[in-house]
């Protein structure tokens, strides 16, 4: 078997292609197709789309060039003012090449100090003629309501079953493997929802053999 992270080999390229967020990626494609973002508050359960659907923003935006135009941060790491008076300041302050507009993504942007979110705020303030900004929280309580109010907020779903099923099919497919029907109950079970965990899942249990089953899920899920 390859030793390729499956997450990030079956992460979704497109809007059109993510899977249970149909409400949200169609007002996306709306606003992808006008060249026309809003800075943007992604609120939802983790493994639901939220980075998927910013990565997939800026791969429609800028093609295969996307990443020179995209600081990727995740606030549970760096969630100090220093960060936001630094890394995305400096990005945020630079003029970009070729396009009008860069994005600045922070991933659980709900872990930011209170102080850190008032600097994110004046730094999304000073920098909106060339800069968006996409926030990904697990609770959009916890953003400050001077920055919520600045954002588009779309609210993302806990993923139904089917769809987290249909997504484990195709990978199993492609990576020939034969899952039974209680494995496939058994990582449902494991992931709640969440299908970066549900992908992780498959692969853990895929090492012990290309018949997946539920023993063979549980004992690799920990």
């Amino acid at each position: 078997m390859e030793h390729t992270i499956w997450t990030e080999k079956y992460r979704p390229q497109f809007l059109k292609d993510v899977r249970g967020q149909e409400h949200i990626t169609s007002r996306l494609q709306s606003f992808v197709a006008k060249r026309s973002l809003p800075h943007c508050l992604f609120a939802g359960p983790a493994g639901v789309g939220k980075t998927t659907c910013a990565h997939a923003i800026a791969r429609e935006l800028f093609g295969d060039g996307w990443k020179q135009h995209f600081l990727d941060l995740n606030a549970s790491d760096e969630r100090g003012i220093d960060v936001i008076r630094v890394k995305v300041k400096d990005f945020a302050r630079t003029i970009p090449l070729g396009t009008t507009t860069k994005f600045i993504y922070l991933d659980e942007a709900d872990a930011l100090t209170r102080d850190a979110q008032h600097a994110l705020r004046r730094t999304m303030e000073n920098y909106a003629a060339t800069c968006r900004f996409i926030l990904a929280a697990n609770y959009s309580s916890k953003i400050i309501p001077p920055i919520q109010s600045r954002c588009a907020v779309f609210r993302f779903s806990a993923l139904k079953d089917d769809d987290i099923v249909s997504y484990m099919k195709a990978v199993a497919k492609n990576e020939k493997l034969s899952v039974e029907d209680s494995g496939y109950k058994a990582i449902l079970l494991v992931s709640e929802g969440d299908m970066r965990k549900a992908v992780n899942v498959l692969q853990a249990a895929a090492t012990l053999g290309t018949t997946i089953t539920e023993e063979s899920v549980y004992a690799t899920a920990g």
